[in-house]
């Protein structure tokens, strides 16, 4: 059987999505990917940098490093958040609506990780 585009159920050959809340869903979910894809490239691709650039610098200049790799821990976080927007590969295998379920799970992870790092820097790099 084929699955919804959407939330996976189980569906006949002949539709695309279960139901019409899932279809007016995953219209909403590819009209924000269209309108904000680039700015999500761009902070990710800023962020995603960041993080060992700002390890690299903290070897040098603690405070400094440990500021831009947390900021860029928690803005990376935050964004996936607000704008989950998983990779093709997810939603393929996933479909859209748990994939982003997942993409936002990465966020809580990045935000854990971001106050991780700068609790490591502040108890052991005094």
């Amino acid at each position: 059987m084929k699955k919804c585009e959407y939330c996976a159920k189980e569906i006949s050959y002949f539709e695309q999505y279960c139901n019409d809340e899932c279809h007016i869903n995953a219209n909403k979910y590819y009209e924000m990917s269209e309108k904000y894809g680039k700015l999500f490239s761009v902070i990710n691709g800023i962020c995603v940098f960041g993080i060992p650039i700002g390890l690299f610098v903290a070897s040098f200049s603690n405070s400094i490093g440990t500021i831009v790799s947390v900021g860029s821990c928690i803005i990376l976080g935050i964004m996936l958040i607000i704008l989950p927007f998983p990779t093709e590969n997810m939603i393929s295998k996933f479909k859209i609506q748990k994939s982003m379920k997942i993409t936002r799970i990465i966020g809580l992870a990045l935000i854990g990780l971001g106050m991780l790092i700068a609790l490591f820097m502040i108890f052991f790099f005094k």
